[in-house]
């Protein structure tokens, strides 16, 4: 839809795992215009389910990085087709999948620059990556990494004094050095290393986009305290990895104005300023307007919950970000990587993928569901570190189901266990979050407030 005339506005971008999405918001901060373009039903020809690739191994997860630049020409293109005023937008940011990881190749940067205006990105940036399907957060493939970067820093709780989390297989540090030492060819023809959030600012900025202390703060490598790079974790994960990196810089910086071949190509002003993107959990928290002693849950393709902290207290447990809306402040999250995806899983086999019928068959079951309780993680899960699907009679017997092979296009090839009349319940059941207990470390919360799963409604906690 195109926006009334004369309406100045800034634009949000989204590069989240399985869609780009922009979103206009006038002064007002009222959004008049959206749009989003989806990976897997877009795109099809990058092969992906759920907007990644799972390798044979079961741990490897990546995206193909052209893939996101394509999804930023189609969406522009959309967006000019729809009548939208580009010369009215004075600014723009937006947040990317955290942990994701991008490797320029070298040369990379004077392509950026001068980048031709009647030409589509992906056309030209096709020769600009060293690593063409990159890593994302639900790899899991990095154990060994993780392993020797706490024992480089004197163990597990000195890595999350330091960096805000002990290390775990999807943060930056970790795939880099697996990178390093698997590929280090690629490695050495790397010249910068963004994230997914600082890479789709570099698409925007015509140039090499600095890393912001929010989606910093997911590498197991900036000091949470001092807002740099850790001498220590750099060393232990690759060589000359700070001049990769770059200096970070605030969430809120201006990072500069919009590439001149935006200015060209759609009409964009050239004082139309680029601000830093972040993570989307970071963004999430300055999303939702949190304060001091409110609790967050985003239910998507991973469950998170997340609050605002004025002092960090690193556990072993979770993790603590720099906060994205002050640099002073910190923000606690708890992630769970088994979200909606499987959560779409129990939909499709149980309920012919179909929230209505999904909704039906749920009233069927008992409130309580009779004791029975179960964990369902096709992929390898976060918090617990625990993988497969559980199912649990109120005796404490783990229930047996029978196998069938997996339904066409879902993310692994390991036969399944078909669900029982219970497993919707129980699936549900899973997604309850107890504030208590997984961040009893953490300060009271004031609020707390969350989505339940599809068919959405707001629930109390």
């Amino acid at each position: 839809m195109a926006e009334p005339a004369a309406r100045l506005c800034c634009l949000g971008w989204d590069f989240s795992t399985q869609q780009v999405k922009v979103v206009a918001v006038d002064a007002a901060m009222k959004v008049f215009y959206e749009d989003s373009v989806h990976f897997d039903r877009d795109l099809p020809e990058f092969g992906t389910q759920g907007g990644v690739h799972v390798h044979q191994d079961g741990l490897t997860v990546t995206s193909p990085v052209l893939m996101w630049v394509q999804a930023l020409d189609l969406i522009l293109e959309k967006m000019r087709a729809s009548g939208f005023d580009f010369s009215r937008v004075l600014a723009l940011s937006g947040a990317g999948q955290q942990h994701g990881s991008v490797y320029w190749k070298a040369g990379a940067s004077r392509v950026l620059t001068g980048l031709s205006p009647g030409l589509p990105l992906h056309e030209q940036l096709q020769a600009c990556f060293s690593i063409r399907d990159c890593p994302v957060w639900m790899d899991c493939s990095t154990t060994a990494q993780c392993r020797q970067l706490e024992a480089a820093v004197g163990g597990a709780q000195a890595l999350s004094c330091l960096t805000g989390s002990r290390a775990y297989e999807r943060f930056t540090g970790n795939q880099i050095a697996k990178i390093y030492q698997q590929n280090p060819e690629a490695y050495a023809h790397t010249e910068r290393i963004s994230l997914v959030s600082s890479f789709a600012a570099s698409l925007f900025l015509g140039s090499y986009c600095p890393i912001d202390y929010g989606d910093g703060s997911g590498m197991n490598l900036l000091q949470i305290q001092d807002k740099v790079w850790a001498q220590a974790c750099l060393g232990a994960c690759a060589p000359h990895l700070e001049e990769k990196l770059g200096p970070p810089v605030p969430s809120c910086s201006v990072v500069g104005p919009v590439s001149p071949y935006y200015v060209q190509r759609y009409g964009f002003p050239p004082g139309c300023k680029v601000v830093a993107f972040t993570g989307d959990n970071p963004a999430s928290l300055a999303g939702m307007r949190l304060e001091e002693g409110d609790i967050a849950i985003s239910l998507g393709t991973s469950d998170t919950l997340f609050l605002w902290l004025q002092e960090p207290m690193p556990a072993l447990e979770g993790h603590i970000f720099c906060s994205p809306v002050d640099p002073q402040h910190y923000m606690a999250l708890l992630c769970f990587k088994n979200g909606s995806l499987m959560r779409e899983k129990i939909r499709d086999e149980s309920a012919s993928c179909s929230w209505s019928e999904f909704s039906k068959a749920l009233r069927s079951t008992e409130m309580g569901n009779g004791g029975n309780v179960g964990f369902y993680f096709d992929v390898k899960e976060i918090t617990p570190e625990m993988i497969g699907r559980h199912r649990f009679s109120p005796e404490n017997r783990e229930c047996p189901r029978p196998r069938f092979w997996p339904l066409e296009g879902h993310l692994t090839t390991e036969t399944y266990y078909k669900p029982c009349s219970w497993d919707r319940r129980a699936l549900l059941r899973g997604c309850e979050v107890s504030p208590k207990s997984p961040i009893s470390c953490y300060p009271e919360p004031r609020s707390f407030s969350g989505l339940c799963c599809p068919p959405a409604t707001v629930c109390p906690a």
